[in-house]
């Protein structure tokens, strides 16, 4: 007959409970959402952004729902009030922004072609949305959103330091002023008629682009505007 020794079982009964501590404590998996969820979630951002762009930050929910193609549960479910919602914009608008900046640096050998390509590409993500949205009443300062605008900024100011080592930019402007610039040229007014208005945002970013381009044809009044003139006034 086979005995089992005192330390046998104190081990095996060792053995057993940390076999069920480990199996009670065990993290369950979080589920992936599924693959409608997210493109529903993309739709109402995309949606966002354009009504933000057309009708200023007032736009009812239930309107950007309707234009998502989504029922009102479901915007409510991915973004339970209007701050998640706007912050969620300004996070996707920066950081494909952002995205189109770094692309144009690595593959354009001329630096005043790469912020050319920026600029226009800045345009079709409309960055525009993000100026009526920034006097919301959302958290501006949250990190999230401090980190992408610290990229978009980074991004934008290679590119014009580039341009500007080349010989290529005139050297009486800064960052600013191409930031300023695309955020008035890439948005209507909000509350006007002009829905066509998209049709001339590129051509009148390349009149712009044209009056950067070094030599300079004439000369700028006031000076030039910083990244930290436009914090500022944020």
């Amino acid at each position: 007959m086979r005995t089992r020794t005192k330390t046998g079982r104190v081990r095996t009964a060792v053995v057993d409970t940390v076999a069920r501590t480990a199996a009670g404590t065990a993290q369950p998996r979080t589920p992936r959402p599924r693959a409608d969820a997210l493109r529903n979630r993309e739709r109402i951002v995309a949606a966002a952004r354009e009504m933000l762009v057309e009708f200023g930050p007032d736009v009812p929910l239930d309107e950007i729902a309707r234009r998502a193609g989504v029922g009102n549960a479901t915007l409510y479910r991915n973004f339970p009030d209007r701050a998640a919602l706007t912050h969620e914009v300004v996070l996707a608008v920066t950081s494909r922004t952002t995205d189109r900046a770094e692309e144009a640096a690595a593959e354009e050998a001329d630096p005043f072609v790469a912020l050319s390509r920026f600029v226009h590409a800045a345009a079709d993500e409309r960055i525009g949305a993000l100026c009526p949205m920034l006097s919301g009443s959302f958290d501006k300062d949250h990190p999230e959103l401090l980190a992408a605008r610290r990229r978009l900024e980074e991004a934008v100011e290679g590119l014009v330091a580039r341009a500007m080592s080349a010989g290529r930019l005139r050297t009486d402007i800064a960052v600013g002023d191409v930031m300023v610039a695309l955020s008035q040229l890439t948005r209507p007014l909000p509350g006007t008629g002009c829905l066509n208005i998209d049709r001339f945002t590129h051509r009148h970013l390349q009149l712009f682009l044209d009056g950067l381009e070094a030599p300079a044809r004439s000369e700028l009044p006031g000076t030039a505007a910083t990244l930290e003139d436009l914090r500022r006034r944020a």
